[in-house]
Formats: C-alpha cells, sequence, structure tokens
C-alpha cells in the first residue's frame, strides 16, 4: 500500500491488516516513527475540518511525527498556487507524507498519482473519506466483534456523502450488508447497493449510520426544515425505540442535531459517535504507520489475527 485514497480499491486484507494495527494502538501499542530523527507530515485541508484535522495532528504527534499545518486562507494559494506546487512544495522541504482533504472529486488521487511521497485521503469533495471508514469498521468490531454479515443502514445525504461511498465499499468488501435510504433526489444510483424503506430497515439493521445534509455541495441550496426533514428521514425517538435491543447509532459528525437525528439520541445508549472519534486518532495512526513504515508491524505475526473471519 503506497497511498491510502479510496476503499473502492484497497483489498480485503490491507483493510484488515489496517483494522488490526489500529486495535493494537487502541489497546495502548506504543510506535514511535521518529527514531532518533524528525520525520515530517504536511497537513493540506483545503476545507474547513474539526475532528479530522485534529484527530490526524493527534494521531501524528503521537507517532512522534513533525506536524506541518496548511491554512489556505493564509498561503500562497491566495496568489494563484495550484495545489500540485502546493503539495510539491512541501514535498521538497521534507514532508514524508501528504494529508489532503480538497473540495474538487479525485483531487487527491490525481496527487498521489503525481507524487513520489505517500498520500492520504482526507476527505475529497463528494468523492471518498476513506480513514473515515476505516474508524468506523473499527467501531463497528469493537461493538460486534465481527463485520461480517452485519446489516448496516445508511440514511440521509447518499448522493453528496464521501462518507457514505468509502463506507459501502469496505463493507461489502468485509462481507456486510449495506442498505441505503434517503429522499428520492439526494439517491446514488451509482452506488450499486439497495434503497430501502427506513421504517421498514429500522427493525432489521445492526448498525444505523445517519449522515449530516451536504448543503454545501448541493448546486441548489434549498431552506430545509429541520423538523420535517427528521420526521420523514430522520432518525426520531419513536423510530429508535423499534430499533434491534443490540443495535447501535452511528454518525461521522458535524451533527445537525435535531435535523437527522433528535436531540435526545445523541450521546444516548445506544449512541456511538463519540466513540467513533475517539477511534478515528487510532485509525489514522495505523494508515500513516503502514505508510511510512512501509507496512511493518511492530507486533508481527505473533499478534492474534482478530479480524480473519473477512477473510
Amino acid at each position: 500500500m503506497n497511498n491510502f485514497v479510496s476503499m473502492k480499491t484497497i483489498k480485503a486484507n490491507e483493510i484488515i491488516k489496517l483494522l488490526e494495527q489500529t486495535d493494537a494502538f487502541a489497546n495502548g501499542q506504543s510506535f514511535d516513527l521518529s527514531s532518533r530523527k524528525k520525520r515530517f507530515i504536511a497537513n493540506l485541508f483545503y476545507e474547513p475540518s474539526t475532528r479530522t484535522k485534529m484527530s490526524f495532528e493527534v494521531a501524528e504527534k503521537k507517532l512522534g511525527l513533525e506536524v506541518l499545518d496548511f491554512h489556505a486562507e493564509r498561503s500562497s494559494v491566495l496568489k494563484g498556487e495550484s495545489v500540485y506546487d502546493t503539495a510539491k512544495t512541501f514535498a521538497s522541504i521534507g514532508a514524508e507524507a501528504l494529508v489532503i482533504r480538497h473540495p474538487i472529486n479525485n483531487q487527491v488521487q490525481q496527487l498521489a498519482e503525481a507524487l513520489d511521497l505517500p498520500v492520504i485521503n482526507a476527505g475529497d469533495g463528494a468523492g471518498e473519506h476513506p480513514t473515515q471508514s476505516l474508524l468506523d469498521l473499527y467501531t463497528m468490531y469493537q461493538e460486534f466483534g465481527a463485520i461480517k454479515g452485519l446489516n448496516v443502514l445508511i440514511v440521509g445525504d447518499i448522493l453528496h456523502s464521501r462518507v457514505a461511498r468509502s463506507n459501502a465499499y469496505a463493507l461489502k468488501a468485509l462481507g456486510a450488508n449495506v442498505y441505503l435510504a434517503a429522499k428520492p433526489e439526494w439517491k446514488d444510483q451509482s452506488l450499486d447497493f439497495p434503497y430501502v424503506d427506513l421504517d421498514q430497515a429500522i427493525e432489521q439493521c445492526d448498525v444505523v449510520m445517519l449522515l449530516r445534509i451536504q448543503l454545501e455541495r448541493h448546486q441548489q441550496s434549498k431552506d430545509i426544515k429541520a423538523s420535517a426533514y427528521l420526521t420523514q428521514y430522520g432518525l426520531t425517538v419513536k423510530r429508535e425505540q423499534r430499533m434491534k435491543k443490540e443495535a447501535i447509532i452511528m454518525h461521522p459528525a458535524p451533527i445537525n442535531r435535531g435535523v437527522e437525528i433528535d436531540d435526545k439520541l445523541v450521546e444516548c445508549q445506544r449512541s456511538r459517535i463519540f466513540k467513533q472519534m475517539e477511534n478515528g486518532v487510532y485509525a489514522r495512526m495505523a494508515v500513516i504507520h503502514q505508510l511510512l513504515n512501509k507496512g511493518e508491524s511492530r507486533h508481527g505475526n505473533d499478534y492474534q489475527t482478530m479480524f480473519a473471519y473477512a477473510h
């Protein structure tokens, strides 16, 4: 694995390896990649971010890396510098890997193909968000002890969601059953997964993942009445009460409380939303570790392969 840009192209065994490493970090394994010399990684975020950006920074510092931070609004981007030239600049001054978020689909993939250092996709437009998918997979594993055979319902703005896309690809690769629910105009017919009725599926699924409405990606932004959307397509208290006893609630955040999910459910007993955020640090540590440590694992072949069920 030379880059980490898409869950559609990554192999199941590579996902499993990353999940194993995520689990090792979550259970206290430490690993310093600096090896007595300073090693640098650059975070290039062309879109606003709280969880992803800060999670990457914590992960990088836990691994002993020096973080080169970048703010587009205070950079040569304002002078017309291209994304490629900015990325090339960071590579030239010593960054050994780049973490990139960009509003244009496939921009990160294009950079990964053009550059000679590892590139990590931190979200590209409405394309993919693979590290979010990895932390989601790990959260499901923590809960159920397996991913194969899980019934996962993804609800919301599917058409504009990079999270939905990455998760659908990865869950299918690991043997889960993926179902989608959305307003008719927010369905993405390019995704080969069944669309289901929310009220029927809510009783059958192990995981209900809500998505934020991506108003910034809609060509024509429309006023959406929060209460009306919640009633028709969101997770209300009444719907939550019909979920399976052991089923959990997930959300990639940021959360629009009272829109896609009732405010009372954000931190309810079923919710794993803030657990997802915690796991994001370990998942991103695993990705960086694999790329900068050339895929070698500290625990080696002695580590118990807990994810073998997915082979």
